[in-house]
């Protein structure tokens, strides 16, 4: 809710009643997911449902309650991130042995599909009607087909707020991004910007031409901490130290020092990609000229380089957005906001950041959700067993 002093507006505090009617339909979908409509009979399953229960509907209460987005987004993100990671390298090493997947599970195919690859894979399918990554189109974990429909109906609802909101792995650069209060590096030269797009173009096209994702094979960061191609080689072994080198760059070292999200901002191919769904999604970011009065703490605090003092000066973002809501929560005017496009820029602005939040919160549970119960299981494992397995 809103008030308005001498023509700017202000939140004025939502009352207990009527956050929890807003968030009781969040607990019935929620839990729906969570328990994939039956309750589990296991005590550890049990226990690790209610928590992440819990835990979620917390993160939704307050983000109503407190009217901060980015806030609680990122308690969630982050900690969804570092779950997706425990549990996902647990069950490699469960299956295989190893986080390593041989040369013989490559050839069948027994490869999790990531939406990082999907750049890579679009032209080579139009091509040739080939699907270069070695994966199962339905019926194992992380299929083509699954993370496929996920990627879409994202798409559609939050654009490159995928980035913000549904990435498996955002989370980690995020996390590390607001380990220090100030960044070490203030300016980076703005040229880098484009560079993610470069990247884009170079591993779709060179995909295309060697039928391989190329990316993959070469530059993903967070190979280093998913699985990586067994090393039985000079070229392997390279690839690997490069896979390391960038996750520490990338992913750790420069986050830390620019509180930036530099691997996501600066490198994926699959962010800048997304950025071209933000053209065809019904939500945006505005910036409200009226109220603003050019302070320029969006310009340093959004994660992703996506408000410049040109963009400032338009009243928009760049379309590399990823909505996380850092922005908005930070505006000491109120002046920045959830849009949907088509509408008055002075229309209500908390009900438009309702309507993002539905959609956007409910895929952050949708792939939170089970990597954060299966976490949890394995914690308790360990705890009681000392072993996560």
């Amino acid at each position: 809710m809103t008030n308005k002093t001498k023509g700017v507006e202000f939140p004025t505090p939502v009352s207990l009643k009527k956050t929890l009617l807003l968030a009781l339909p969040m607990m019935l979908f929620t839990f729906m997911m969570l328990s994939a409509g039956k309750m589990p009979t296991d005590t550890n399953k049990i226990i690790s449902l209610a928590v992440t229960f819990i835990f979620v509907n917390t993160i939704f209460f307050l983000m109503l309650y407190r009217e901060k987005t980015d806030k609680y987004r990122a308690i969630l993100f982050i900690s969804y991130a570092v779950c997706f990671v425990i549990s996902f390298i647990s069950n490699l090493i469960e299956i295989r042995g190893s986080m390593a997947i041989s040369q013989e599970n490559l050839l069948l195919c027994k490869t999790p599909f990531c939406h990082i690859v999907i750049p890579m894979t679009i032209i080579p399918l139009a091509l040739s009607k080939t699907i270069i990554f070695p994966g199962t189109m339905i019926g194992s974990f992380a299929s083509i087909a699954s993370m496929l429909i996920i990627w879409i109906g994202a798409s559609l609802a939050l654009g490159r707020g995928f980035c913000g909101w549904v990435c498996f792995f955002g989370g980690l650069d995020d996390g590390f991004s607001r380990i220090f209060r100030k960044p070490m590096i203030k300016h980076i030269n703005p040229k880098w910007h484009y560079l993610p797009f470069a990247v884009l173009l170079v591993t779709a096209l060179t995909s295309a031409m060697l039928l391989t994702p190329t990316y993959c094979e070469w530059l993903c960061p967070y190979k280093t901490v998913t699985e990586y191609v067994e090393v039985t080689s000079i070229k392997i072994l390279i690839q690997t130290i490069i896979f390391v080198a960038l996750f520490l760059g990338l992913v750790i070292i420069l986050p830390m020092l620019t509180k930036k999200r530099t691997q996501c901002g600066l490198f994926c191919p699959f962010g800048a990609f997304q950025s071209f769904t933000n053209k065809i999604n019904p939500f945006e970011i505005r910036i409200n000229q009226v109220t603003c009065v050019k302070c320029k703490q969006c310009i340093r605090i959004c994660p992703v380089f996506s408000i410049t003092e040109e963009t400032l000066n338009t009243g928009k973002t760049r379309f590399t957005c990823i909505k996380c809501g850092k922005c908005v929560d930070a505006c000491p005017k109120g002046a920045i906001c959830f849009h949907v496009k088509g509408t008055p820029l002075t229309g209500n602005a908390d009900t438009f950041r309702l309507l993002f939040l539905y959609p956007a919160f409910l895929f952050l549970v949708t792939m939170a959700g089970s990597n954060i119960q299966d976490a949890i299981i394995r914690i308790i494992r360990l705890i009681t067993t000392g072993s996560m397995f």
